[in-house]
């Protein structure tokens, strides 16, 4: 049981609202099992910049940070990682005595998630439904990690898709190219793809019956990835599953994401498989 004490080190997650997240109950769970006098909590923040002022002010040692911040917290802080400059977005501040670094790692967790699947991404095809906040990290982060394949964006704004596609090839130097959101342009496009990425927020709860991509374009040779996580099981995944594909679930980014900040906050190695488990209560028990 966590004992709070003067020397108990803080961690919070920023955000409006918070009060769906799962990550304190995350976040805790990996603290509990390794017996770390660290504790995490969620804010409702509107003034970001009194906000990052307390963070320092109070030596706080890291803040996860979520819509609507990602991208207004950067001109307050002092340092950004190389990815984050590119995405644009911060979702992890760590305090250094004050000196405050912004790191992103939905692409590093997204493709941590794929890999540790077993899904092959040099030399594939993605198709990847989306092109926000989420969707512009994973782009950026597999181009950089692989050395072949072709990457297709696909979004309802398709300037959006367009901007991000050019900015990853110039930047990259990697085959990005986006396509308009159509079913028969999607369908074709799934044709010859290896792998299928839904960073859009179609199928989230409280719609969790709606997908982006129809059952029929489905099939077992398609590596699904819906990086949605309420629910646990989207229609995409469920639709995937009954064709015999292989799926993965929003979840195991998420828990992936708080275990490199849980590295970074603590310097320890995040117990992945415990804090994955409380994840997955915590959903069950907010009837996601």
């Amino acid at each position: 049981m966590l004992k709070i004490n003067s020397h108990t080190g803080l961690c919070i997650l920023i955000g409006n609202p918070v009060e769906h997240s799962v990550s304190p109950e995350i976040h805790n769970a990996g603290y509990r099992a390794l017996k770390l006098n660290y504790v995490y909590l969620a804010f409702r923040v509107e003034d970001l910049k009194s906000a990052l002022d307390g963070i320092r002010a109070l030596g706080i040692r890291g803040a996860s940070v979520t819509i609507p911040h990602k991208s207004a917290i950067i001109p307050y802080l002092d340092e950004l990682s190389e990815l984050a400059k590119w995405i644009g977005a911060v979702n992890t501040v760590v305090n250094e005595n004050g000196k405050l670094v912004g790191y992103n790692f939905d692409g590093q967790a997204a493709y941590l998630s794929l890999i540790s699947a077993g899904i092959r991404l040099e030399g594939r095809k993605i198709v990847m439904l989306g092109a926000g906040g989420a969707a512009r990290a994973i782009a950026f982060t597999i181009a950089s990690k692989r050395k072949s394949g072709e990457m297709v964006l696909m979004d309802i704004r398709d300037k959006t898709a367009e901007a991000l596609a050019r900015e990853v090839s110039e930047k990259i130097g990697a085959n990005v190219r986006s396509v308009k959101m159509a079913q028969e342009l999607l369908e074709k496009e799934l044709e010859d793809c290896s792998v299928l990425i839904n960073a859009s927020p179609v199928g989230m709860f409280p719609r969790i019956n709606d997908s982006p991509v129809p059952a029929s374009f489905l099939r077992k040779d398609l590596a699904v990835f819906d990086i949605v996580y309420n629910p646990f099981r989207t229609k995409l995944i469920r639709d995937a599953s009954k064709k015999g594909a292989k799926v993965i679930g929003g979840l195991e980014m998420l828990v992936r994401q708080a275990g490199e900040q849980f590295r970074l906050f603590t310097g320890k190695k995040p117990p992945l498989k415990i804090m994955m488990l409380a994840g997955r209560t915590a959903l069950r028990r907010k009837n996601c």
